[in-house]
């Protein structure tokens, strides 16, 4: 049992190492460059691997007790509650050792849960099983919460591979009280019920989608770490404060406004502080917009629409002025000119040569002048140069003319 979307039959079949670029084999995936580099001790590799589960969306750490090498991709058998669960390995060898130190695991706890075996046909056809009765309890579980008039979201469900638990993952604004509601799933579906509740994002992680930029979403390809995102970011690169616009699918500011909000506060350390209002002999100038890229400062003048853009060497030295209780006399804002862009004409290349629109632009145009010589009373020949022949006074006489 490997990627789907190949229909090899192997973990690797791919190409990519058991998870595809997009995420669609495996979310949250991770590239093990140390996989093909010899160690001087094998023996003190680490001893744990990292186990995926529901296509990524959770993982957790077993220790592998037998001297077997799982490859990445590779179906397994775990420890599970009261039972066994069947997860698919996302990372192993020196990685892993990097990755408990981050998540803060002990390697040698002696808790952690372990591999039994790898994956045999009778562990994946009762995968297959269990995973098939994941979209009928999550419909039934969220008409029994309706019925119940309880104050949650049931967002997916996740039946162990032996059928003897599931997880119930919900999301709420207070806390609710789901005790009979347990009791029902549990007579309900026979098995035993875990309730967990997580976040807007991490629900939205687990639903994934595409985003704004066209792209699958971070939360659900290689983001596991949410920081908090506030409209500062969006002020501080010159956004407008549209809630819409700046909004995910989880209802929440888009997390990527926080991956080049330290590149802008870089380039604003060079613009001066206090520099709001500026006084001068018109008035006093407001300052409306920064130009980061071009290091100018946009201001107006009381009763006056025009924006007068400064450069920050400018600025200071108004500042300056101020400072000493002095008023600029002019602004001297600087001539923005807008250069003509100058149009590139696409070329198209085919297999039979190179052709390009002005070509055929010439041929649409060749073709509109025949139709309209053609629609015209007078004939294509017939212009001011060359009258109509039947007008002509000197056409000269053939010797079968009458007299």
């Amino acid at each position: 049992m490997g990627c789907g979307s190949c229909g090899t039959g192997k973990p690797n079949g791919c190409k990519s190492n058991g998870g595809c670029s997009t995420g669609g084999c495996n979310r949250l995936n991770v590239h093990d460059w140390l996989m093909n580099l010899p160690f001087s001790d094998p023996e003190s590799t680490c001893k744990v691997v990292e186990v995926s589960f529901k296509q990524g969306s959770r993982k957790e750490f077993f220790r592998n007790p037998t001297l077997q090498f799982f490859e990445k991709g590779e179906y397994v058998t775990v420890e599970g509650v009261s039972g066994f669960d069947v997860g698919e390995v996302s990372l192993t060898g020196e990685l892993v050792r990097l990755q408990l130190k981050k998540k803060g695991v002990d390697e040698f706890n002696p808790e952690m849960k372990k591999i039994l075996r790898p994956s045999s046909d009778r562990d994946l056809e009762s995968y297959k099983i269990s995973k098939s009765r994941e979209r009928e309890i999550l419909s039934r579980s969220r008409a029994i919460a309706r019925s119940l008039n309880l104050q949650m979201k049931l967002s997916e469900v996740e039946v162990q591979a032996d059928g003897k638990k599931a997880t119930f993952f919900y999301t709420a604004d207070d806390r609710v009280d789901f005790r009979e509601m347990i009791k029902i799933f549990a007579s309900d579906f026979k098995v035993k019920v875990e309730m967990r509740q997580i976040g807007i994002r991490q629900e939205a992680a687990k639903v994934g989608g595409i985003g704004s930029c066209g792209r699958e979403l971070c939360c659900s390809t290689w983001l596991n770490d949410f920081k908090s995102v506030n409209t500062t970011a969006a002020r501080y690169q010159n956004l407008s404060i549209n809630q819409t616009k700046l909004s995910g699918q989880c209802g929440r500011l888009k997390c990527c406004l926080n991956y080049e909000l330290d590149t802008y506060l870089d380039a604003l350390q060079h613009f001066p502080d206090y520099a709001d209002t500026l006084d001068t002999a018109m008035g006093t100038a407001f300052l409306i917009k920064k130009d980061i890229f071009k290091n100018l400062m946009w201001y107006t003048l009381p009763n006056n629409s025009k924006h007068y853009p400064l450069t920050i060497q400018r600025v200071k030295e108004i500042k300056r002025l101020n400072q000493q209780g002095q008023k600029a006399e002019e602004l001297q804002a600087v001539e923005i000119v807008n250069k003509k862009q100058t149009e590139v004409e696409p070329a198209f290349v085919e297999l039979v040569g190179q052709i390009s629109l002005k070509t055929l632009e010439k041929n649409e145009r060749r073709k509109r002048d025949q139709q309209r010589s053609q629609q015209s009373p007078r004939g294509p020949q017939q212009g001011r140069n060359n009258p109509p022949k039947g007008n002509n006074p000197q056409r000269p006489r053939s010797s079968g003319d009458n007299k």
